[in-house]
């Protein structure tokens, strides 16, 4: 018989419904919970996605039925993130050994494994899921006394999608702590003395919204290594514009910190007070973007000739047909399209394609 059915799936299938309003006299206020329900996204590991989510349907269904609420269907979305996982080391007698116990070497692409305690040669295993039993498991405060806690929570958010699992390198967290150095050698070394130059400073503010419409559609769309990834390049950009200075630096700067705060929470909160910003950028609202300073200052134009792509110019945005034309006619490789044919007409959709018609 079954007896941890009752209080671990059936008690935990309907709480969502309860903390709509935990102070209802009844179990469930059904005014609460027809205005929070369904819960717009569920998270949860892999071995939910059958037992806890199997439970938690039928329990709302049959509580929907009895009356309790109107809500059928307990959650909107679902996301089931993969795990943290490690290689496995053996000794000849199938004792488990730890990392930290190891040392591994790599000769000309052949790895192998030997117990530093007892030098003894070790078979390297599969990739599993960290668990005590195959001591396959790196300890959260070693890595934090090593690298901080901030650079562990960016690696593993970084590493991969977050529906993939994760395997756990130590390259990675060094990599990771790496770059958290950077961005605080930029917020450091900030001087809002410097005023800049005024084509750095309208660069560098471009690529500051360009990351802002990356890092916000990553994170919105569960692609934390793809909005990591282009914090990464952002940091190289900021630190490749030493001739920005003044409001755009600081933009960038506060900007910086705001998108990087999901991901390394101290840092920013650091970043932000060195920064000279009021208050914890906890509570400092989501850098917004704005698609006409992201905009470049030129833009690539197609050229077809009657339909088929021939070419393309680089011109400045905005450029008034007239102009594109008197551009398109000079280029030495249309002019080399044309030979022989008359030009009929030329179409320019402006900041989009030109289009010339010959016959």
């Amino acid at each position: 018989r079954e007896t941890d059915t009752l209080d671990t799936f059936v008690d935990s299938s309907w709480y969502f419904a309860r903390f709509t309003d935990p102070t209802a006299a009844e179990p469930i206020s059904q005014t609460a919970a027809n205005h929070w329900l369904p819960v717009d996204q569920y998270i949860g590991g892999v071995e939910h996605a059958v037992l806890h989510l199997l439970y938690a349907r039928f329990i709302t269904r049959a509580l929907s039925d009895v009356g309790l609420m109107t809500v059928k269907e307990p959650f909107a979305g679902l996301f089931t993130q993969g795990m943290v996982v490690h290689e496995t080391y053996r000794r000849a007698d199938g004792a488990w050994v730890e990392p930290t116990d190891v040392d591994l070497t790599n000769d000309n692409g052949v790895r192998s494994a030997r117990q530093l305690s007892t030098g003894e040669t070790l078979t390297i295993g599969d990739i599993e899921k960290m668990s005590k039993s195959k001591k396959n498991v790196v300890a959260p405060q070693e890595i934090v006394d090593t690298y901080g806690v901030d650079a562990g929570r960016l690696f593993v958010l970084s590493d991969s999608p977050p529906e993939r699992d994760v395997q756990w390198t130590p390259g990675g967290v060094e990599g990771a702590s790496r770059f958290v150095q950077r961005v605080w050698a930029e917020v450091d070394s900030y001087d809002p003395t410097f005023a800049g130059e005024a084509d750095a400073n309208a660069a560098l503010l471009r690529e500051t919204h360009k990351a802002i419409k990356a890092v916000s559609e990553g994170i919105s769309g569960f692609r934390f290594n793809s909005a990591i990834a282009k914090l990464y390049a952002f940091v190289a950009t900021v630190r490749d514009h030493p001739k920005a200075g003044g409001d755009a630096r600081r933009q960038a700067l506060s900007a910086l910190l705001r998108l990087v705060a999901p991901f390394t929470p101290h840092l920013a909160e650091e970043g932000w007070t060195r920064l000279g910003e009021e208050g914890m950028i906890l509570n400092a609202p989501w850098p917004e973007y704005d698609p006409a300073l992201a905009a470049d200052d030129e833009v690539t134009l197609p050229i077809q000739v009657n339909g088929k792509r021939r070419g393309e110019i680089r011109v400045a945005r905005g450029l008034e047909p007239a102009a594109v034309e008197a551009i398109v006619l000079a280029d030495p490789e249309v002019q080399a399209r044309l030979e022989g044919l008359t030009v009929r007409k030329i179409v320019v959709v402006k900041d989009r394609i030109v289009n010339v018609v010959v016959a």
